[in-house]
């Protein structure tokens, strides 16, 4: 239990990622807020598809009064004014950087499942609105924020995993396959890196100058406290290598939301961001306390 509690807000960049890479940030972009959320909860880890002209922005949902997060599906229209928006998929484990991507005909989300104790890949039936289980991908560890990708004529997972704190933060593993559906091959070297400040995944990787550009987060100082693009030069069965870049951090613009920045993910010609303030104050407190006790309560009626 804590006073301080972390506060995520997503925001839409009029701008590719590329050019964010390029520029090495992201002050002086014209952007968009996704909706403000109640006290003490927030929305995070955005991803997206454009369809018929929509953007549809699929984010994390979470009140740290139950500790669960779920996925929303905000809609917007070309001029990024918000549509709708709905609960998409919910379990009874924590859900949470819903990686979506089309591939062979379908839609796909990947999302962090790690407390579920498995990687499940789910397919869109139908789009947007409607997940269902596809495959359980078996790996050697339990992954956090797993992040496909297609390179070279096979299919790549990036990954860290839920072992320990270390693993969380500061370990990056690979896998590949020649199907999404598996089997999954992971990568002789894993952990592939060792760094706390450029391995647990934050968003789309992107192809620049022969390189793949891969967002990470650093967590040098705090939980996503920034973004590093990681530039993967060699990546293969065999090989792989990597170079971290300069750390990308909120700019005064996205005050009071200036104390961390761990997700970028291309959407075409728009980027998907969030960033972070904390909040400090005995009602946060107040809220821990009432669920362990409602916790406590429940296991004991349960014993009797």
């Amino acid at each position: 239990m804590g006073l301080r509690k972390d506060i995520w807000r997503p925001a839409i960049l009029r701008a590719p990622l590329a050019e964010i890479f390029a520029r090495g940030g992201i002050e002086g972009l014209d952007f968009v807020w996704l909706p403000p959320s109640r006290p003490f909860c927030f929305l995070a880890d955005p991803f997206g598809l454009w369809r018929d002209g929509i953007l549809h922005v699929f984010v994390e949902t979470y009140d740290y009064r139950v500790r669960i997060g779920a996925i929303e599906l905000l809609r917007y229209d070309a001029e990024l004014t918000l549509l709708d928006r709905r609960l998409v998929l919910a379990e009874p484990w924590h859900l949470s950087y819903p990686y979506v991507w089309e591939a062979d005909g379908e839609v796909w989300m990947l999302p962090e499942a790690h407390r579920s104790g498995r990687l499940t890949l789910y397919r869109a039936d139908p789009f947007p609105t409607r997940w269902v289980p596809e495959t359980v991908i078996a790996l050697d560890h339990v992954a956090v924020d797993a992040t496909p990708f297609f390179h070279e004529g096979r299919w790549w997972l990036l990954y860290a995993s839920a072992d320990n704190e270390i693993g969380k933060t500061g370990l990056l593993f690979a896998a590949s396959a020649d199907r999404l559906t598996g089997p999954w091959t992971p990568h002789p070297a894993n952990p592939v890196r060792e760094d706390v400040a450029s391995t647990r995944p934050g968003g789309t990787p992107v192809v620049m100058d022969g390189a793949i550009l891969f967002p990470t987060q650093d967590c040098t100082h705090t939980y996503g406290g920034a973004i590093r693009p990681l530039r993967i030069d060699r990546l293969n069965a065999e090989r792989f290598s990597a170079e971290a870049g300069a750390p990308i951090t909120p700019p005064a613009e996205y005050t009071p939301y200036l104390e961390g920045l761990h997700t970028l993910a291309a959407v075409g010609d728009v980027t998907l961001v969030d960033v972070k303030r904390t909040e400090l104050s005995a009602r946060g407190l107040g809220i821990e306390i009432r669920r362990h006790s409602k916790r406590l309560a429940s296991k004991t009626w349960r014993r009797r």
